[in-house]
């Protein structure tokens, strides 16, 4: 990917703060993503030129380099008493500094997120090959507890449950709509693949 030594993606980061900040602290609701990149844009920083980001692998490369720069901008805001940076996948939000809040950020508290986007070999090392299949993943994954939850819902279930408690809903349905027992042969076919679904 990008060959641009740790203190360059440091220097180009901070930068990148300084251009967000008085975005942020002009926009006390907040902003998302996208008018992020659009008001960066605006600004003159061809990076967040959304018609260029069209292409998933350069959508990432400035979702990666926006989210980098807002963790910095957070981590330093934080430090200097200054604000908090709230980040989520909505809304970014500059509040004023409160320390009684206990955010994430706090010495002693991990924070994945912050974690990972403050790693630039993510940026520098991730393929556009491997970001397909990592989004391929991703999206197996979510089709995945989709097919969970509707077989849930076959079973009159929902999340959060143990495969216990599963298991032993499913043999009370199973015997209840047993055609030996009078129930409905294809009531037991539809409770016998929901329970499938959930069994793999």
């Amino acid at each position: 990917m990008d060959d641009v030594p740790a203190s360059a993606n440091e220097r180009l980061a901070s930068e990148l703060g300084e251009q967000l900040l008085p975005l942020l602290r002009n926009n006390p609701a907040g902003l998302s993503e996208y008018e992020l990149f659009a008001a960066l844009y605006e600004c003159g920083d061809e990076r967040f030129d959304i018609s260029k980001l069209r292409e998933t692998f350069a959508l990432f490369c400035g979702h990666f380099r926006l989210f980098n720069a807002l963790y910095r901008l957070r981590d330093k805001l934080w430090a200097a008493q200054s604000g908090q940076l709230e980040i989520s996948p909505l809304r970014i939000i500059l509040r004023d500094y409160d320390p009684l809040l206990n955010g994430a950020h706090q010495l002693g508290e991990v924070d994945a997120l912050r974690d990972y986007y403050l790693d630039s070999s993510h940026l520098e090392q991730t393929t556009a090959e491997e970001l397909e299949q990592m989004l391929d993943k991703f999206w197996s994954r979510l089709n995945g507890s989709e097919k969970r939850r509707q077989a849930l819902a076959v079973l009159g279930l929902t999340d959060p449950i143990d495969a216990m408690a599963i298991k032993q809903h499913y043999r009370r349905l199973a015997m209840e709509h047993h055609p030996d027992r009078g129930g409905d042969t294809a009531r037991l076919q539809l409770i016998n693949a929901a329970m499938a679904v959930l069994g793999e």
